[in-house]
Parts: C-alpha cells; structure tokens; sequence
C-alpha cells in the first residue's frame, strides 16, 4: 500500500518502523520543522524524521500543513492511505479526504474520551485506572472520526507520561498494520464513536505549577503525569525545582511547609496528607535522589514551597 506517514515524537517511531517492517511502501514522511533546542539554540532533528533518514525516505518538513504548495506535493505522491500519530499539527479536509483509504489516525486513549493533545498525560492526572490506542478514520473534527480498532491497557501508580507513551506507542505499532489490513480488505468497518466525551488540552511549560491545596494522591498522579514534560515545578527558597518522583504519606502539615528535611528525607504538607519527596531536579542540574539535594543545603522545618512561577528554569 501507498503510504504518507506524518509523525513527529517518539510515541510515533515505533508504529513507522511498523509500517516498514510490515513492507507497505512509504512514498515520504511528513514530520515538524527542526527545532533549536538546548543552550546552544542548535536545529535538532525530531526523532521521527531520524529514523526516516536512516531509511533513506523521503522527507517533508512544511511550516504550515494547510499551504497549497505542500497539498498539490501530496496530490502528486498519490497516497492509498495517510497514517498520522502525534504529528502536531491539525490537517485541513484538503488532506484528509485526499487518500482513498482515508487518514487513519493512531490516538492515545479509548475514544471518545480525552480527545485532544496530552492524553496521556491528563489521562494520569485525573486518576484514570485505564487508557488505550484508538484508530480511527480522521475528520475535519478534533479526534470526532470514526473508530477502527481499540486495544486497552491499565494505568498504575508509577507510570509517568513517559513510560505510559512508551508501552501505548507499542500497541499503536501493533494495531497499525491489521487495521490498514482490515480497512482495505473491508474487514475493519468505521463505527461512530460512542461513550462519554472528555477532552486533554494541549499542556504549556506553566501548567506544570504545583498547587500544594491538592491532596498528596493528586499531587502524586500530578507529578507523574506532567513527567517527563513540561515536569511539576515548585520554588523554594528562591529557586525553581522540579519534582520528578514523590509518594503519598499520611499526617498532616499545612500545605507547601516542610514538615521534614533531613535523614527522613524532604516531606511537605498537602492539602491532605503529605508528600515524601523522591527525586527532584534543581535549577540547570540534573534530576538528583532527594537526598543528594539536601546535602549542602541549609532546609529545614517550616520552610515553604512557593506557588508563585518566579524563578529560573
């Protein structure tokens, strides 16, 4: 089969080399433009767009998906079938209703819920005991299209974003290739989506804000959820940190105060309950034992977590 894959992060490497594998022909991968990144402000390359370049395929990098000049270059590539995971940017109906298949979409979560850009990350936030992939024929709506194929899996308490969009991204892989399978061969029927809908807004680097008036649960799922980005930050005694590991104690102390600094380890009062402080990152370090933290550093009981966003990243 013809493909057009648009992918840009991690979570879609492992449904491309799926595509590969399986032997369906790539006529060119659309992933984002290069990004500066780090101190330097040098161009990085996404991950998708590496693995294209190992495999020597075509690759499109548009600013703008809906330029008429990109869609006639599409037009011309002459896709049975567009496959898009986490590409990052909403396609126009001049693309969707290019393909003869249609644009299958890999979306991480059982739809209709947490439609939107971070469902794996809200999906952890709001405490939900499972998620899953959904691939579904694309619309002009925001992940409104029909479903193809669903597969589940449990959410526990230590998956982070980022372990949750590893093990997802596995089963995206897996569902890829029967449902293009199924989609030709008219075995896999789009049925409407049906079920309560929610939604996962796009997360900006700020919604990474601890509110320590939570509960210590909330604020676990929270920490988890906002790991590996845009990470849960607080500021103490000026300085921005971010918290990448903590669990949930019992006991009470006001909320955002130190209750504990020392050979205990760092524990803070929560709106219920406190938070033992696992692992966390101070400002241009890297992520430390909480005790390596301390070390050196004059904490002690009655010292306040800060809810104000001052301070250097």
């Amino acid at each position: 089969m013809r493909v057009v894959y648009f992918g840009t992060p991690e979570f879609a490497v492992l449904p491309f080399k799926a595509l590969l594998h399986a032997g369906h022909e790539v006529v060119a991968v659309v992933t984002q433009p290069d990004r500066q990144s780090g101190r330097g402000r040098q161009l990085k390359s996404c991950p998708v767009k590496m693995e294209a370049h190992k495999a020597g395929l075509r690759i499109l990098q548009p600013g703008r998906v809906r330029d008429p000049e990109f869609i006639d270059i599409l037009r011309a590539l002459n896709p049975e079938a567009v496959v898009v995971a986490a590409y990052g940017q909403i396609l126009p109906g001049a693309i969707i209703h290019l393909p003869e298949l249609g644009c299958i979409n890999i979306h991480a979560s059982l739809l209709p819920a947490y439609r939107g850009a971070a469902p794996i990350n809200w999906a952890i936030i709001n405490g939900e005991g499972k998620t899953g992939i959904t691939t579904m024929l694309m619309d002009e709506g925001m992940d409104t299209g029909p479903v193809l194929l669903k597969r589940e899996t449990e959410i526990s308490a230590d998956d982070t974003a980022g372990s949750l969009s590893l093990r997802l991204s596995k089963i995206g892989a897996e569902l890829l290739i029967p449902t293009l399978k199924g989609l030709e061969s008219g075995e896999v029927k789009p049925v409407p989506q049906a079920g309560e809908v929610s939604y996962a807004p796009l997360l900006k680097k700020e919604d990474g804000l601890i509110d320590w008036s939570k509960s210590a649960e909330e604020l676990c799922r929270f920490i988890n959820g906002m790991n590996p980005w845009p990470g849960a930050f607080s500021v103490l005694e000026n300085e921005r940190v971010k918290i990448i590991k903590a669990i949930p104690l019992d006991g009470r102390a006001e909320a955002g105060t130190i209750d504990r600094a020392g050979k205990d380890g760092l524990i803070a009062g929560t709106g219920t309950g406190r938070l033992s402080i696992l692992e966390i990152q101070p400002s241009g370090k890297a992520v430390m034992p909480v005790r390596a933290y301390l070390q050196g550093r004059r904490l002690k009981e009655g010292m306040k977590f800060s809810m104000q966003t001052r301070g250097n990243n």
